[in-house]
């Protein structure tokens, strides 16, 4: 076999994956972004800490079923930092997250009641 033969075969065996790979992560986009609708439930969390600079909070979760994430403690960035400035570490709260743009984000907040 010649080398330009060879060469051709394994770039071509190399680039099936990962062609393979882009499909299957441009359809993920599509999946999540359709699986943001107005009826996602709320989810009850705590916020452990608040950085208002980075516009992110902290909060101790249950599980978010519109993510298939089960209960955790992680850090959220949120749609608006003004919700930021009524919040305090141990404020209960409701919420609902999405993944935008590939960041797990705060869409909705309340207090919890």
């Amino acid at each position: 076999m010649n080398t330009a033969l060879t060469a051709s075969l394994i770039a071509f065996a190399f680039a099936l994956p990962a062609g393979a790979m882009a499909q299957d992560v441009h359809a993920a986009h599509h999946a999540t972004a359709s699986a943001a609708t107005p009826q996602t439930a709320m989810t009850n969390g705590v916020g452990k800490r608040i950085d208002k600079a980075a516009g992110s909070v902290t909060i101790a979760h249950e599980p978010l079923t519109n993510l298939g994430m089960p209960g955790m403690t992680m850090t959220f960035l949120v749609k608006d930092r003004a919700w930021l400035d009524g919040m305090k570490a141990g404020s209960k709260i409701r919420f609902v997250a999405e993944n935008v743009n590939g960041e797990l984000t705060v869409v909705a907040l309340e207090q919890a009641k």
